[in-house]
């Protein structure tokens, strides 16, 4: 019976042999498969007689042909790639949007176009066709700014979608990942022997590291626990459902559902790389734009409020709709500072200029109207927490440096000169200049001067009103300011005073509640040329001086298109967009140049699994040959015992 127990033995070995082949050779194209080996090992042998005899063969199992290190690398690098891919195709859809490139129109072209259209107008400041075409302009930059701020605005929307539908089809690979834990459990308790199911249930981790970065932990019984950046995934044969969500931040994160502890770093696959560019590359591209349109908001504002076109002062003005009366709350937000107001009285032509105290701590826009409104030929009041200033009939108003024609303070006694004062001041400080009389006698004779100190005791100038001035000259103290003297008489250390203003609204104000702006919003996405000044073009503030014909503002404002702005890194805005599409090409190229490294890494690691795991149908076809011939053999065997036992039989 020996005899026949090693034969069997060979014929089921040969045939469990037949049926591995045969299973390679099925599964030679399917995604995922390693291929298996049929473990055989000599039988126990027994001792007859003194000689050994050998128990046949004992077939031991079958090995699944898999490197477990490798398996992993690949799945790392699956990762990486999926997030690059994610990454790279989502910037290369704003380097083509934005238009840099390829149309030679782009946002670069507005901005010059616009900042070229202003200082055109400073050579016309009065003329309609300028002033149209410097709106013209602006609404163009405007347009291309919107474009840009809603394309950004809306692909972060379609983030946060797809990044929910990746996280639907995680959580349903999840779960077959955990019902083929189940399977391959109960099939190994059992004996059974679960290498077909272990190769399909580790495909669909391949797929899930295409989503996520995974991390693997081998248990009992072939079972394969899933990790997700520290999230449980699967534990045995549970599977964890994840949602996706936005933090407190505004961040989008991943967290297992119903507990909204949103980690947002978790990186790799395609869902690893819509966490990075929702919370930093495409967030910061978004931001870097937006501070672009509020820089040059902001700052065309502050220099526009100040001044005054073509149209004239104002009889009304009425601001924008803040969501919140309270001056601490304003976005961009307001300083501790004074605003300046210039109000002509229309019918005896008086000109004052009133200063109103801005206390953010304390202001609303109530107590700011109340203020204004404390001023003789003004009236201000809120409604819908809109600010709007009206002035008295026979008077206008408006928020323009220039100098009054008179002094503000003088100590002159006697038979003095009439002191009229006129120009544009170019500095950039509020400044009180006091003018100190030299000597004693009568203007145009004598030695007499006058010392001119600034608002820091510093002696800017001294001027010649002696022998040698003719009453009525123009002097000039060498920031803009002149003033002249009619004939009369000065005393010795007799004064007056001159203010002159860099800036009528110190608080930034006026800027931030929209009164005389040019633009309205504060980001990319609502960017506009205000509604007043595309309907009237002479209320473009072209002008500074007090005649209201001077081009002085139109040169401020075209002159930001060189100016260094703190918020813009120290960059003119022009050179801050650029460098901004600069680096987003930069990042594009990197992302590119990663994803052809992982590429290659993974076609490596790749070549080294097929040689590994793959089925090679000439290696198979050798062995099921070897096989194949060892069941005829065991089976030649197996009759060749049974006829000479039969004749052994036989002869008894």
């Amino acid at each position: 019976m020996d005899s026949f127990s090693v034969g069997l033995s060979g014929l089921d070995a040969a045939k469990k042999g037949l049926d591995i082949v045969g299973n390679n050779i099925a599964n030679a194209a399917t995604p995922g498969y390693h291929r298996q080996r049929v473990e055989l090992s000599p039988a126990y042998m027994s001792e007859i007689g003194g000689i050994l005899l050998g128990g046949g063969v004992v077939y031991e199992g079958v090995t699944r042909l898999i490197d477990s290190f490798l398996e992993g690398e690949i799945l790392r690098q699956q990762s990486s790639l999926g997030q690059v891919s994610q990454e790279l195709a989502t910037l290369r859809s704003i380097e083509s949007s934005f238009g840099e490139l390829s149309t030679g129109s782009g946002l670069s072209k507005a901005i010059d176009e616009f900042f070229n259209a202003v200082q055109d107008l400073s050579a016309h400041p009065g003329e309609l066709i300028w002033q149209s075409q410097a709106i013209s302009a602006a609404e163009a930059m405007a347009t291309q700014f919107r474009t840009s701020g809603e394309f950004l605005t809306t692909l972060e929307s379609q983030i946060i979608l797809e990044a929910g539908n990746t996280v639907g089809r995680i959580n349903i690979l999840l779960g077959e990942i955990a019902e083929l834990n189940f399977k391959i459990k109960t099939l190994q308790i059992a004996g059974g022997e679960g290498n077909n199911l272990q190769d399909q249930r580790d495909q669909y981790i391949t797929e899930l590291s295409k989503l996520i970065g995974v991390q693997t932990v081998d248990r009992e019984y072939g079972v394969v626990d899933v990790t997700i950046g520290g999230l449980p995934g699967v534990t045995g044969n549970t599977a964890m459902e994840l949602e996706v969500g936005l933090n407190e931040a505004g961040e989008l994160g991943v967290t297992v559902a119903g507990s909204y502890n949103y980690r947002t770093d978790l990186q790799g696959g395609q869902l690893g790389g819509l966490l990075s560019l929702k919370n930093e590359l495409v967030y910061e591209i978004h931001e870097d734009l937006d501070d672009l349109a509020s820089a040059i908001i902001q700052q065309i504002n502050q220099y526009h409020v100040q001044g005054v076109g073509s149209a004239g002062s104002f009889t009304e003005l009425t601001g924008w709709a803040m969501q919140d009366e309270d001056l601490a709350d304003f976005d961009p937000p307001v300083v501790d500072g004074k605003i300046y107001i210039r109000v002509v009285n229309t019918s005896t032509g008086e000109i004052t200029r009133n200063e109103v105290d801005v206390d953010v701590s304390t202001d609303t826009l109530t107590t700011l109207a109340t203020k204004i409104t404390a001023i003789t030929g003004l009236s201000a009041s809120v409604a819908s927490s809109q600010l709007r200033i009206q002035a008295d009939t026979n008077y206008e108003f408006d928020f323009l440096p220039a100098v009054l024609p008179e002094p503000t303070n003088s100590t002159l006694t006697g038979a003095p000169p009439t002191i009229s004062v006129s120009g544009i001041y170019t500095g950039t400080k509020n400044q009180t200049f006091t003018y100190t009389v030299i000597g004693t006698g009568s203007v145009g004779n004598g030695t007499l001067q006058l010392e001119v100190e600034n608002g820091d005791g510093e002696v800017v100038t001294t001027l010649n009103v002696g022998a040698g001035y003719a009453a009525g000259d123009s002097l000039d103290i060498g920031n803009g300011i002149k003033i002249s003297l009619s004939t009369g008489d000065l005393n010795d250390s007799e004064t007056f005073e001159v203010d002159a203003f860099g800036s009528t609204d110190t608080s930034g104000v006026l800027a931030a509640v929209g009164l005389n702006t040019f633009f309205s919003g504060d980001s990319a996405l609502d960017m506009a040329v205000c509604s007043e000044i595309s309907a009237e073009p002479g209320r473009v503030a072209t002008a500074l001086g007090a005649d209201m014909t001077d081009n002085a503002n139109a040169l401020r404002m075209a002159g930001l298109e060189e100016q260094a702005i703190s918020t813009l890194d120290g960059l003119a805005p022009g050179e801050f967009y650029r460098q901004l599409v600069t680096n987003l090409g930069q990042t594009v190229s990197v992302k590119q140049l990663q994803g052809d490294n992982v590429e290659v890494i993974i076609q490596n690691l790749a070549e080294q699994q097929g040689e590994l795991s793959g089925v090679d149908i000439n290696d198979e076809a050798a062995q099921m040959l070897v096989f194949e011939q060892m069941f005829q053999a065991m089976a030649k065997y197996l009759n060749t015992v049974h006829t000479a036992i039969q004749s052994i039989m036989d002869i008894m």
